[in-house]
């Protein structure tokens, strides 16, 4: 019974033939873009994507595909497809790494990482991303347009790995597990100096050096953050907790910190 069934079935299939693929009808390639143009005006990024896709699958050597790539950015960045938009910068850059609007795909990539960016208390990934991606283009292309932007938003997203370090630096010092600490505090010190949790992590610092016992150095951070930043309230809470001990800020030449003044 069941070879006879099988007999049937590829019977059926040699009298009938294969199955067609219906084609897909060839649009000329400014047809498809122009269309992909007047949809992103409505904001109807995901129809223009498609004719910008399919621009690319029927015309791969049209001049316009390369803009078609640009586009495909864009649309996908407007439509906050930001993994997409990501994938499609990519693949713009392995085609075009020297394109006139190279340094445009990769400040839209670096915004698609940094809109991303998680509280600190998550992983910072994307903020390293975001980081690597805006360095590339301002190395590349410093006087760009979108240099000066990416200059901010690298602010930003230091100050997020910093934060993240502060985080973990804390968790640590309230656990009493002070080298661990100071590891963290070390990494926002000598790394991140223009993140706002400088002063936060020389303070800390001092305290997690008193903790330890180490007081040349504990004196020593004291004394760099009452140099660079005398008006800092953690200032005078790092001068105040050094006081209790009969101690004050003095740098110590000897210490790792004493090259951070100013």
């Amino acid at each position: 019974m069941t070879i006879a069934l099988v007999t049937a079935v590829l019977a059926g299939c040699s009298l009938f033939g294969p199955s067609k693929v219906k084609e897909e009808p060839i649009i000329p390639a400014a047809t498809l873009y122009q269309k992909a143009l007047d949809d992103m005006d409505r904001q109807y990024f995901q129809t223009a994507i498609k004719s910008l896709e399919q621009l690319d699958r029927q015309h791969p050597r049209d001049p316009l595909t390369e803009k078609s790539k640009l586009m495909q950015v864009f649309a996908n960045y407007r439509a906050n497809q930001l993994d997409e938009a990501i994938l499609a910068a990519d693949r713009y850059l392995a085609v075009y790494p020297n394109g006139k609007d190279a340094p445009y795909v990769m400040y839209l990539k670096g915004n698609s990482y940094f809109a991303q960016i998680k509280d600190i208390t998550r992983d910072q990934q994307l903020s390293a991303d975001a980081i690597e991606t805006y360095q590339l283009l301002i190395s590349n292309y410093p006087r760009s347009e979108y240099a000066k932007d990416a200059k901010e938003k690298l602010l930003i997203a230091y100050d997020q790995l910093a934060g993240k370090e502060m985080s973990v630096g804390r968790y640590y010092l309230g656990n009493g597990q002070y080298t661990a600490a100071i590891n963290r505090f070390r990494v926002v010190v000598e790394t991140w100096q223009t993140s706002t949790h400088i002063e936060e992590a020389l303070y800390r610092l001092t305290e997690a050096y008193l903790s330890l016992g180490l007081t040349n150095e504990a004196m020593t951070a004291a004394a760099v953050l009452g140099h660079n930043y005398p008006s800092s309230s953690w200032y005078k809470e790092a001068f105040a907790l050094l006081g209790k001990q009969g101690l004050a800020p003095a740098v110590n030449n000897g210490s790792w910190l004493a090259g951070l003044r100013n």
